[in-house]
């Protein structure tokens, strides 16, 4: 079985071919999800473009207001539409969507999302170039016309920036406020390892956008997001398996089958394990910066009870961290066998989610965390 415990046959050519390859695939998968997402079909993009509808005609508030989502929405031909949920900054970016029409606003949307992130992963790691562009995890976000490219490309740049760029990176996780869930680990990430400047950036940068949002859309769109809580809450609350195995996560898992309780007690344990990892890893990997963000940027699939398998695009970085220090310093055995398992999860796991009955992406976050966890740090001596 060595051709399994060491994979020589995965080489540098053939994994380049093979992403290519896949990246040509992927153009295809999305041109037909574009195709689906237009009516009569529906997406959950509506969500963003109806909130960009009614901002972009002066009255913001209306973007959680559900009735007039709905008209909104529907009036596209969809027979389905979307709550919007986001915080108010996020609005800055629906702007410019809402002018457009819909097909147009998905194309630009989906187009400059990827984009972004694909830009900052390349930067992360431009060896591995091809298997940036091929990520599968990038393809489902790309496919649901969803916020996980953005949220990735900010997660990303984070990570690659915070051993050279503090300010910058605390920038990036200051605009998490977008979607503040994806940022539940970072302050004590960032103080656990003494980033003193990104913290602060951090703080400052969620100040500015509320308090943008706050001058530009006014006191009503700021209390009518609250409101909007509740139709979150719903969402997690409702007894549907169907939406269950949609997302990623272990409460979302267990509860169908074991009950609130158990599923609790799981989404506990889950985020309980990723903060020790967000307040340790820094000490874990020392001056290898990188390292610790892998770790984080992996324990982030586990932090929150609420989380889907479009929202996963950030876990390219450990993803690919750990591709990098086989390439430098030895693949451990089975290691390119799981790498190569691991980076097609995001999207397989949601593929084989309705047939097996339940996503496995929580065991696939679990055994990436694993594995960036159990590598010995740099600068210590080489895995043989």
């Amino acid at each position: 079985m060595d051709w399994l415990r060491r994979a020589d046959w995965l080489t540098h050519e053939r994994v380049r071919g093979y992403a290519l390859l896949l990246a040509l695939a992927s153009l295809g998968l999305v041109a037909i999800s574009f195709w689906r997402a237009m009516p009569p079909g529906t997406t959950d993009f509506l969500a963003f473009w109806g909130a960009g509808q009614v901002t972009a005609a002066g009255e913001p508030a209306a973007a959680y207001d559900l009735a007039a989502q709905q008209q909104v929405q529907t009036s596209t031909g969809s027979p389905g539409w979307f709550a919007f949920v986001n915080p108010p900054p996020f609005l800055f970016a629906l702007v410019p969507l809402g002018l457009l029409p819909l097909p147009i606003a998905w194309i630009v949307w989906v187009a400059s999302t990827w984009g972004a992130w694909a830009w900052v992963s390349v930067r992360a790691f431009p060896r591995l170039w091809p298997l940036v562009l091929a990520y599968p995890g990038a393809l489902i976000a790309a496919g649901h016309a969803q916020t996980g490219l953005l949220t990735g490309a900010l997660l990303v740049l984070a990570a690659h920036e915070l051993p050279r760029r503090q300010v910058v990176a605390g920038a990036a996780v200051g605009a998490l406020v977008i979607k503040p869930h994806l940022a539940l680990l970072a302050p004590f990430w960032l103080s656990a390892g003494g980033k003193w400047r990104a913290f602060v950036a951090a703080g400052l940068v969620v100040a500015a956008l509320l308090g943008a949002a706050w001058l530009i859309f006014g006191s009503d769109t700021m209390l009518a997001y609250t409101g909007s809580w509740s139709a979150s809450r719903q969402l997690i609350e409702r007894p549907d398996p169907d939406f269950m195995l949609r997302m990623s996560t272990i409460f979302s898992q267990l509860r169908p089958h074991l009950g609130d309780f158990v599923a609790l007690a799981g989404a506990a344990c889950s985020a309980v394990l990723a903060l020790a990892v967000a307040l340790f890893a820094p000490r874990r990997f020392g001056d290898d910066a990188s390292g610790a963000s892998a770790a984080v940027l992996a324990a982030t699939a586990l932090a929150s009870p609420y989380l889907f398998s479009y929202d996963l695009p950030f876990l390219v970085f450990p993803t690919l961290w750990l591709v990098i220090q086989g390439l430098e310093r030895g693949f451990r055995p089975y290691e390119k066998l799981g790498l190569t398992l691991l980076y097609f999860a995001p999207y397989a796991t949601r593929a084989a989610a309705f047939p097996l009955g339940v996503n496995l992406m929580p065991l696939a976050a679990l055994a990436l965390l694993g594995l960036v966890w159990t590598r010995t740090p740099a600068g210590t001596r080489k895995h043989r």
